[in-house]
């Protein structure tokens, strides 16, 4: 077992809205990132992976609340400190995150090199300006961008070229973690091949030490990350390995998002798409029970009634349900 770069601890986080109801759109969320390993957090849209994304920075903006649980990064427990210190000291420089739309995230009255220069003095603030320069010159190069794009205004490069410059400029300072969300949606098939090699050299050169890469596809999660967190409602439902993830997953939920998707992996090319039923449930009123039991063509009486939680399985794979491994592998031989 590695250095545990990240450590989540029954981490709840949660909206308050403008009628002051609660929304707990993370809901005792708990995981472990190791140093080199990658992981993918999968599940449809809503289902809390992005607000997770943003509670793991430990950097707060209302209507976003922490509510409760432990994120410890590179072996410091950044939960409840203050936001200035979290800013200085955590920020790009133990972890990093690469936002949804990240080719809408330069202001396109800079230059990219000023991007750079207020990253890097916010943590070393004496940093002259040639200094800048050649470590952002080095580090671009490094990751296939050529040096001239630091003098370039956003509005110059391509969707897959400001792409690649904001995924460069959050990992200048080479943080320990980063939190990759959606980075290659909204790209062409070419641009998301680059983003995506970018992502692995960054791993395989050590300028990252782990990452977490979030998508709702997890067939592109496969070729990406190592181990595979499907998320339903704001609570982990699966957690296994990226190949029993996709080629054997669980819990009906993990099943059902697998089975919604074409994939052109070998072993599952020509399946029958699957829709899933219904629609995600209320999380200002969240069911007592299984929060996937109203969708679950399995559903018993007893799934509505008790608070389901996670529970461990063969081959170190952890799954959300009243069902044993066995049972729910008895049920899927009879579909």
């Amino acid at each position: 077992m590695g250095k545990v770069m990240l450590e989540v601890r029954e981490l709840t986080t949660k909206y308050i809205t403008r009628f002051n109801e609660d929304i707990y759109a993370v809901d005792h969320v708990s995981l472990k990132v190791e140093e080199g390993k990658s992981l993918g957090i999968a599940g449809e849209s809503g289902c809390g992976k992005s607000t997770l994304a943003l509670s793991l920075m430990g950097y707060y903006f209302p209507p976003l609340y922490y509510t409760s649980g432990d994120i410890i990064i590179n072996e410091r427990n950044i939960s409840g400190m203050d936001p200035d210190e979290v800013r200085k000291s955590i920020l790009g420089k133990e972890i990093a995150y690469i936002p949804q739309a990240a080719m809408n995230a330069l202001n396109p009255t800079q230059k990219v090199i000023n991007f750079v220069e207020d990253v890097i003095h916010a943590h070393e603030p004496t940093a002259t300006k040639k200094d800048i320069y050649d470590m952002a010159r080095q580090r671009f190069e490094i990751l296939g961008l050529p040096a001239e794009v630091l003098q370039k205004y956003s509005v110059e490069l391509s969707g897959g070229m400001k792409q690649r410059t904001v995924i460069a400029i959050s990992v200048i300072l080479g943080p320990k973690v980063l939190i990759a969300d959606e980075p290659s949606s909204a790209l062409d098939v070419t641009s998301q091949k680059m983003v995506i090699k970018m992502l692995r050299d960054l791993m395989d050169r050590g300028m990252i030490k782990s990452m977490i890469f979030i998508t709702h596809e997890l067939p592109l999660l496969y070729n990406v990350t190592d181990d595979i967190m499907v998320m339903y409602a704001g609570q982990m439902v699966e957690h296994a390995t990226a190949e029993q993830a996709v080629f054997d997953p669980l819990h009906p939920y993990a099943r059902g998002l697998m089975g919604s998707i074409i994939v052109p992996e070998s072993g599952l090319r020509g399946h029958k798409l699957a829709a899933i039923p219904g629609v995600p449930p209320n999380l200002k009123k969240p069911p007592s029970g299984c929060r996937f039991a109203e969708r679950c063509k399995y559903v018993t009486p007893t799934c509505r009634a008790v608070s389901v939680n996670m529970r461990e399985a063969a081959n170190d794979r952890e799954y959300r349900c009243i069902f044993a491994e066995q049972e729910l592998r008895e049920m899927y031989k009879n579909e």
